[in-house]
């Protein structure tokens, strides 16, 4: 299964690009749908919302009073973050059981308006970031929402910021011209990067992989990648490998990307079905160390399993 992060800012198109996701056949979870059905009447969600906000946040039949409780908690950030933490865990829950029901070769889009104020980037294979000026950004809240320009500029600034954002996508798709543009540029994402990764995944294969192991290893070991992109990696393979091995620097500038080695007492196997669930898999190649690239094919660096220590 592909695991896809979206995120954006408020009006920023994210809804647009789910909505066309979904129509393209991936399985698409809600964060905020999730996040509505967790404080529906009656639940343990909205009993603790209560509990810290008081009942002044319920509505006459019994239903959470979300203007008034939007009203508090995006004027005050502590609220805020009190609010979340009552919310984020049932959403996550909630989200994890219907990822459950995921098969192989199935593309998972998580829809997550907070996915970078909650650090959930890593969890992903790719982050997907919908981007749109800020000025295109207050019309749209202003015009289509009604909201004044003072409430719109403080949800904006409940959110991340646009560089924190460009940190964590591996894909930004531009939503600042007309709809067709962005939705052709996903388009393109679909067909060109995340169906093949996707397959890849499924067989277990790097998107690299080639009769000619040689040809393989001089291409893909040869591209560098950017910070940002480095930076992402490392945390993704954190994520993957946890205590069980040691992730160092690359040996040379146009080597492996990183390599990886293992702890004592981990076995290889169980670092390599590690690392498949990141995405790299190993190439087809002799030696002591083993090369393991992407799945991805919009990601060519490659990393190294070090031999066992005789």
């Amino acid at each position: 299964m592909l695991s896809l992060g979206l995120t954006g800012g408020i009006a920023s198109g994210k809804s647009l690009l789910s909505a066309r996701f979904r129509d393209l056949g991936a399985l698409v979870i809600d964060a905020d749908q999730l996040a509505r059905e967790v404080v529906a009447p009656d639940s343990p969600g909205l009993r603790a919302v209560v509990e810290h906000f008081g009942a002044g946040m319920l509505l006459a039949d019994g239903a959470l009073n979300r203007s008034a409780l939007g009203a508090m908690v995006f004027s005050d950030k502590a609220q805020l973050v009190a609010l979340n933490a009552i919310t984020h865990p049932l959403v996550r829950e909630a989200a994890t059981a219907l990822k459950s029901s995921a098969g192989p070769g199935t593309i998972v889009v998580q829809d997550i308006p907070l996915l970078v104020e909650t650090g959930q980037g890593p969890a992903f294979h790719l982050v997907v970031v919908a981007q749109a000026p800020l000025e295109s950004r207050l019309r749209r809240m202003m015009t289509d929402r009604g909201m004044s320009y003072e409430d719109a500029m403080a949800r904006i600034g409940a959110q991340a910021s646009d560089e924190q954002r460009m940190s964590a996508a591996d894909v930004v798709i531009v939503n600042d011209g007309t709809r067709e543009d962005a939705l052709g540029a996903l388009d393109a994402l679909w067909f060109d990067r995340l169906v093949p990764f996707a397959v890849n995944l499924a067989a277990g294969i790097p998107a690299t992989a080639s009769p000619d192991a040689s040809t393989v290893h001089a291409a893909a070991a040869s591209v560098p990648l950017e910070e940002g992109a480095r930076d992402r990696l490392l945390a993704r393979l954190h994520l993957a490998v946890g205590a069980s091995a040691e992730i160092l620097p690359p040996r040379s500038a146009h080597g492996p990307v990183f390599v990886i080695e293992a702890a004592r007492g981990t076995s290889r196997g169980s670092l390599l079905a590690a690392l498949a669930t990141a995405g790299y898999f190993p190439l087809p190649q002799g030696g002591g160390s083993t090369l393991l690239a992407s799945a991805d094919p919009g990601q060519h660096a490659t990393i190294e399993l070090a031999a066992a220590p005789l």
